[in-house]
């Protein structure tokens, strides 16, 4: 039976264990984040979707402060104390809204809604960055692009799992209690994250396992807290991939207020649009949880990382252009659904194996960097490109003029980190390939 699952999943010797570990993993992320997601989004929409792009600028802000704060920490302490101590501020973080919340219900309004929205995005960001690094750092090239994408069911999964959860314990337990529930399965997310690493050594099959893995374990990364910011702008890899990013994020935040403004004209009512965000959500990661099951693993093994990077602009510009035509809410719900499914299914395994060809270094602090600073900067273009347009009165058909070329921009891009990662594969992260 083992035998014929790991042939089903392509897996080798010794990948079953960590696999499985790693999927719960991200399950457990998740989970915590999808359940207050919904929220999240209702709470910012409270003053009014021009309220949301400036709070888009405050969580760009809050970003890069942390970012010389999380390069402090990985630069001192062990791979995982650092990973730990970051899923236990957020896991404490949400211990101290609940209180808030319980014992100080006065004192929650409008400017601590707020509060909690950036810090959700900065919360969302960090702790699946932090996951990815760690397995960027965890499996080899080869693995990356075999394994990443099933691992990543788990946390489609989680996403899946955690509005269903919320829905389910929000009544018998209150709103507040949802808070330590997901603080509950970060708490989980640490035991698995040492587990991970301590099931067998890195990238080594070898006799020496323990050994192997308790020699990295003693290492610490040192070097600067900017350092990953140097990294960035010094090697024309990491900087494609930031563009990539960038680019990503842009279009993205494009769908994200379009979908905010018909939601707001369907639904006036806080609990009726947060219901109707959940319910989006939910098909959203059933259609990509059906890619992952059947076409992802395939379509990197056949066609590479740079098709896989490039499926994402193509898809989404077409789904752009759809919108743009016949302007329904059905057929924003198919674009986001697509391009979420194509982004979570296809393109975000893909893109993490590019971090497998880096520094040990480059892996955390650059990659936090990228994954966090430049994600929301690309937020904040995004929203105010988007609101420049709409009050210029261009609409869905002044979107579709941006994104067209932009997706082309970014295709190219993929395609052209998808054969620098091959190079780097081969010749390792030291070579002198771009």
């Amino acid at each position: 039976m083992r035998e014929s699952i790991s042939d089903l999943f392509n897996l080798r010797r010794g990948e079953l264990a960590p696999v499985l570990i790693a999927g719960l993993f991200f399950f457990c992320i998740l989970t915590a984040l999808m359940m207050l997601r919904p929220a999240r989004d209702a709470l910012g929409m409270e003053r009014g979707i021009d309220s949301v792009r400036w709070l888009f600028i405050g969580t760009a802000v809050v970003t890069l402060a942390v970012n010389p704060v999380f390069g402090w920490l990985v630069a001192r302490l062990r791979r995982l104390h650092f990973i730990s101590i970051t899923y236990a501020f957020f896991a404490l973080s949400l211990v101290g809204f609940w209180s808030l919340l319980m014992f100080a219900p006065g004192a929650v309004g409008t400017r601590s809604g707020q509060v909690f929205y950036v810090w959700f995005s900065v919360f969302n960001l960090f702790v699946t960055m932090v996951f990815w690094a760690l397995l960027a750092d965890r499996f080899s090239s080869d693995q990356g692009k075999r394994l990443f994408a099933l691992i990543a069911v788990g946390g489609t999964l989680g996403a899946i799992f955690g509005p269903w959860l919320a829905a389910r314990l929000a009544e018998p337990l209150g709103t507040p209690a949802l808070l330590l529930v997901a603080a509950g399965f970060l708490s989980i997310a640490i035991a698995l994250a040492w587990w991970l690493v301590w099931t067998r050594p890195d990238r080594d099959a070898s006799a020496a396992a323990p050994q192997a893995t308790a020699s990295e374990e003693a290492l610490r990364i040192g070097g600067s807290p900017w350092a990953g910011l140097r990294a960035v702008f010094a090697s024309p890899y990491l900087l494609g991939i930031a563009g990539y990013v960038l680019a990503m994020t842009v279009v993205a935040t494009f769908i994200y207020f379009t979908r905010l403004q018909m939601v707001a004209m369907a639904e006036s009512d806080l609990d009726a649009r947060t219901g109707l965000l959940g319910n989006i959500d939910m098909w959203t990661q059933i259609a990509v949880l059906l890619l992952q099951l059947t076409l992802t693993g395939q379509i990197i093994r056949r066609f590479g990382l740079g098709f896989a990077l490039a499926a994402l602009p193509v898809a989404t510009a077409l789904g752009f252009v759809g919108l743009a035509v016949y302007g329904s809410f059905a057929m924003l719900i198919a674009l986001e659904a697509m391009s979420k499914a194509v982004q979570r299914g296809l393109t975000r395994p893909a893109r993490e194996a590019l971090f497998t060809v880096v520094s040990r270094e480059d892996k955390y602090k650059a990659k936090a960097f990228i994954d966090t600073f430049v994600y929301r900067a690309g937020d904040v273009v995004g929203a105010q490109t988007e609101g420049l347009l709409g009050r210029l009165g261009l609409a869905l058909g002044g979107l579709v003029t941006v994104v067209v070329p932009l997706a082309l921009f970014w295709a190219m891009l993929g395609l052209w980190l998808g054969r620098v990662q091959q190079r780097r594969a081969v010749d390792g992260p030291g070579s002198a390939s771009p």
